[in-house]
This record gives C-alpha cells, structure tokens and sequence, in this order.
C-alpha cells in the first residue's frame, strides 16, 4: 500500500492543530508502524492521546485511495514530512501539519525569507493603502510574503506580490479545492500563475468539522513566517490569534501604529503599547530586522497623462490591479456604489487607462 494512505490516516486521525504532533513522530517516525501498533494493540507512543487513537481506529488508510485520484484531478500536491519538499520551517513546529495539500509551485515553501502580512477584513482605506506599499516594497525585496487570501488585507498582500512579480504563499482554513471567499478565484490563479503555492491541511472535497479550521491555518502563517506584520486589527480577531502563535514560535512581531480613534488599530495599536509588537511604518524596519538588504527605491512617478479623468474615475483607477476585478469588487475597494463605477469603468476604459476581460472582469492598463 502507498505509504501516504497511512500519512493521509494520521493526518485525519490527529486532525489539525495536534498539540503533539512533533512529538509523536519523534516516537514513531513511521505511520505504517503506528497503524500495525494500533491494528494489533501494542503497546503506543505516549504522545499519541486516547481520542486520537479513538479515531485512528476507526479509520482505514487503504479506503483514502480515492483521496489520491481526487488530488490528481484538482491538481494538488500532497506534502508530508517524508518528503525533501515539506516546508522546512514547519518541521520545527509542536504541532505540526502531518499531511499538506498544495496548488501552485512546492518550490517557495522552502529557501526563501517569509514575512507573514495580516489583517482585518475590513479595513479601513488607511489601513489597506499602509498594507499595500508595505506589502510591495516587503515583495520587491525579495521576501515572501504568507497569508490566508482572506477578504481585506490578507487578499491586499497577496495581490502586492502578485504586483511585484514575486511568490507568495496563502494558507487555507477550507478544502484545498475551495476558495474562501469565492471571489478570490481569480487572485488565487495570479498566486499559483506567479510561481506561488496555496496550501492547506484539508483534503479536496472535505467533510470534516469546520469550526476552528481557520484559527488552526493561523498557526501555519505565523510557522512559516520569520516575522509576521500586523496592519490593522480589532482587539478581539482571528489576526491576534496569528499573533499568539508567533509570539509561541518565538517569531518577530510588527504593528503598523494607526489613529486613536479607530476601531480597526486598537488590536495594532495594543501591541505597541504593550511591548508585544515593533513599530512598522516603511517595509525597512522588517528587512533590517531580517539583516537583509533595503528594497530598491521607488521608480519615480509618471507624469500625470490623464488629467481630464473624473474624481469616481481616479478612485475606481486606484482600485484596480493586475487581478481581475468584478464592478462589485472595484466599488468595494474604491468605495463608491456601482453605477458610478460602472460609468467609471466606461470612461477608463475609452481613455485607455483600463481593460475589460470576458466575465465583466476588469484589470489597470499599467
């Protein structure tokens, strides 16, 4: 029998987030040795808990057989600690992953310099234009920026590498053949296209539980990440929970200072205060931190050639990207309602500064 199915067995038997993981796999490197110490009732690695064995009994390694088809039709790697591939800094974790399932390219999982980029998934316009440049100077530096292409600034980091022409690398809470939220398809298509990789512990077409799945991906952020770099978060928000896991990984923390009066900084604003964050205000505080080199200064700005647009008009420019993006989604991001961004779209578009794509998807001219 492939020696996966028995990796797949333990990933699902131990589920995610296993607080001992590391260890139990100290005590018994070989799943297909576990599972003949469970089938014959011999005598177990102490790390291994009596609900988990409880599960594992339950299970079969050979019934995930189709598990394998099912990869190889969506296109997903399959990852486990055998293998030269697996994220190296996820090795050192307690807890962690057995089994990883990855879209895109396995390549940027290991040799690079990763920054993890987190936020609230509604930020303010401060807050997603901080996360932006931060997140773009961070790329054209070289780092790799990790997050969990959620809505808001998780999605605003992935699309400044994919800005830059540079790998990032999104960890799901979902099936790794689902995209949460949906709309962010097609900025998981510019990740994977750009050489990065989407990565999850849950297996294509997933049944299990779905509540704390989310809170156990934030582990990954924070594992895979030297530092990770907080823009704007409430005091009560799955952000500070990546937060924890950093400070338990012992990696560099950074907050973003944001005004005394919004809600959205009180999180970033708290870890200043209380001496659990640095400062972030330009991308050099994280690289020099990392003693790596300043990212190249900023090409000047081009002369403004469209001085006749609209203000709606500007605003919708600014919203735009590389990615494709629906009316909805440009409205959203510029703030305004969509019937002026549809007119917006029109007037960029006979100016030249916009592209309209089949889908009703639009992307800059830039």
């Amino acid at each position: 029998m492939d020696s996966v199915l028995y990796w797949m067995w333990l990933a699902d038997g131990l589920g995610s987030g296993y607080r001992q993981a590391k260890d139990l796999l100290r005590q018994c490197p070989d799943p297909r040795t576990l599972y003949e110490y469970v089938v014959r009732e011999l005598p177990l690695p102490k790390a291994l808990h009596r609900t988990a064995l409880a599960r594992l009994k339950a299970l079969d390694p050979a019934a995930l057989q189709p598990r394998l088809e099912t990869c190889a039709r969506v296109g997903a790697q399959i990852l486990t600690p055998q293998d030269i591939d697996y994220p190296e800094r996820l090795r050192t974790l307690p807890d962690m992953p057995v089994v990883l399932y990855v879209t895109g390219s396995i390549a940027c999982l290991n040799g690079g310099r990763y920054v993890g980029m987190v936020g609230t998934r509604r930020p303010t316009r401060y807050g997603q234009q901080a996360c932006h440049d931060l997140a773009l100077n961070l790329a054209r530096a070289g780092v790799v920026l990790v997050s969990g292409l959620a809505d808001g600034l998780d999605a605003e980091a992935h699309r400044a590498a994919v800005e830059a022409n540079t790998p990032t690398v999104a960890f799901l809470g979902t099936g790794i053949d689902k995209t949460f939220p949906a709309a962010n398809a097609d900025l998981r298509y510019a990740i994977e296209a750009g050489g990065g990789a989407v990565v999850s512990e849950y297996p294509p077409d997933y049944q299990g539980k779905t509540t704390g799945t989310f809170l156990a991906r934030n582990r990954l952020i924070a594992g895979l990440s030297e530092a990770v770099c907080v823009t704007e978060a409430r005091r009560r928000s799955g952000t500070l929970n990546t937060v924890s896991h950093a400070v338990r990984y012992d990696r560099l923390v950074f907050s973003v200072p944001g005004s005394i009066y919004s809600p959205t900084s009180e999180g970033t604003n708290d870890l200043l205060r209380e001496g659990r964050a640095r400062p972030l205000c330009e991308a050099s505080d994280v690289l020099k931190a990392l003693e790596m080199p300043a990212e190249p200064a900023p090409e000047p700005a081009a002369p403004d050639t469209e001085p006749s647009l609209s203000e709606d008009a500007r605003q919708v420019l600014a919203a735009l990207g590389p990615v494709p993006r629906t009316p909805a989604q440009a409205a959203a991001d510029a703030g305004l309602p969509v019937p002026r961004v549809l007119v917006a779209l029109m007037e960029l578009e006979l100016a030249g500064a916009a592209v309209s794509h089949p889908g009703q998807l639009y992307t800059a001219e830039r």
